[in-house]
């Protein structure tokens, strides 16, 4: 499995945050308002029995529809390895040192704990992805708040079920969307990432 990489450091202080900007954060939509589409146990192989919903064109087969990418981040040929998303799905994202990739919107509320995607990584050994969500926290103006850092090899594998971690402010105001970003950090890594999920229910 994809390890996750001083995840709890970085909740730590994430969770810090989201208590100094609990107070200011603008009201969103009505808590639970977040669109319900199927969700299937995608990650049981693995031993995760939550459901999961596809992240918009989380799958990159539409050519990363609504999706920024930034500094050599593009579609390439070749599907993870599992094909969650389907037999017939034949492309993922790659992510070279000092790339980046932000994903479309995507509506989080309490319900909505957790993301999880495949990843592997061909460069140097020691090399990590970093993930962050990105909110609206005072006045509306967009926050950039780290939730995570992966390593992996060379061989397609689920990653771990991230935390969304600011799913909890809509216990303030409501479902909201954020966007989450992927950065290979500049170490010499080749990542390639595909089949991104969001855990709407966090069912057992």
């Amino acid at each position: 499995m994809v390890p996750v990489v001083s995840l709890g450091r970085m909740l730590g202080g994430a969770l810090v945050v989201l208590a100094l900007v609990a107070t200011t954060a603008p009201a969103a939509r009505a808590a639970g308002d977040c669109p319900e589409p199927p969700a299937a146990q995608t990650f049981l192989p693995w031993g995760d029995p939550a459901y999961y919903v596809p992240a918009p064109d989380g799958g990159f087969e539409a050519g990363a529809a609504g999706w920024r990418l930034s500094n050599g981040a593009a579609v390439q040929q070749g599907n993870e390895t599992h094909q969650v998303g389907g037999d017939a799905d034949e492309v993922s994202l790659a992510l070279p040192a000092g790339s980046a990739a932000t994903t479309p919107p995507v509506c989080i509320d309490v319900a909505h704990p957790t993301i999880r995607f495949f990843a592997r990584n061909t460069g140097a050994s020691g090399s990590s992805l970093r993930i962050s969500v990105v909110y609206r926290g005072l006045l509306g103006i967009p926050v950039t708040l780290p939730i995570g850092a992966v390593g992996g090899g060379a061989e397609w594998q689920p990653g771990p079920a991230v935390p969304v971690v600011v799913n909890l402010l809509s216990l303030l105001g409501g479902s909201d969307d954020v966007t989450f970003h992927f950065a290979a950090v500049d170490d010499g890594g080749e990542w390639s990432i595909d089949d991104l999920y969001v855990d709407p229910y966090s069912k057992d």
